[in-house]
């Protein structure tokens, strides 16, 4: 019994570990793809990346459902998991559908989201203070959600803005409306315009956890006298 425990739980951690890696290189794909202008269709070289790496996704929540006693307990928990693994991009391929870009585009960034999922749990596993974790999950989160907003941003926008001209513009652009300051690049499509209200209101919301966290951080070097 305790073999088959120890079994289980490297090989938890052996998929947890290629789902981490699987989703840094989906990210990395959805970067050059965009970059390099894949316009209106992605790459059959993308499509093939986003199945490998959905495939391993849906392996890391197979593997840890089976090492669940109650496993619909765990379906129920973790429902979310299972739905940012579906290749839904690919699915829809295979069908021989069409989509609008738009659509695509929503469409695959739903697995980049499982990125999200897993750099909680990286972080949960390596800080113990709940608060430091909390404020180093947001802030990476955060971070993540400002280079996808970018991406999105000049996607959308390079071609059809005359005042973006490099990704650099568009990552600039995605900084300062997180930080609530505003930029004098001016969205012009409506994807674009979403993205301005979405991200300032990220932004504000990291304000409170930043409050919370200099404060406790006071405390802690009060109570040790420094």
């Amino acid at each position: 019994m305790k073999q088959h425990i120890r079994v289980s739980g490297v090989a938890t951690s052996l998929v947890g570990t290629a789902t981490l890696i699987a989703a840094v290189a989906l990210l990395i794909g959805l970067s050059f793809e965009i970059l390099r202008g894949s316009r209106p269709h992605f790459s059959q070289h993308y499509m093939s990346l986003q199945l490998v790496v959905c495939t391993i996704f849906l392996l890391d929540f197979a593997v840890r459902i089976a090492a669940e006693k109650q496993k619909w307990r765990f379906l129920g928990r973790n429902i979310l998991f299972l739905a940012l693994s579906v290749p839904y991009l690919n699915i829809i391929a295979r069908l021989g559908l069409t989509l609008p870009h738009e659509w695509a585009m929503a469409l695959t960034i739903i697995p980049i989201l499982r990125v999200v999922l897993a750099v909680y749990l990286v972080v949960q596993w390596l800080i113990e203070d709940g608060i430091k974790r909390l404020f180093a999950a947001y802030a990476l989160i955060l971070l993540l959600f400002v280079y996808l907003s970018a991406l999105t941003f000049y996607d959308f926008e390079m071609g059809r803005n005359s005042a973006l001209h490099t990704f650099g513009d568009a990552l600039w652009w995605a900084f300062m409306n997180m930080t609530t300051v505003g930029s004098t690049l001016t969205p012009t499509t409506a994807i674009g315009k979403i993205l301005a209200v979405l991200l300032p209101l990220s932004g504000m919301l990291m304000l409170p956890l930043f409050t919370v966290y200099i404060s406790r951080l006071f405390e802690q070097n009060k109570k040790s006298g420094v």
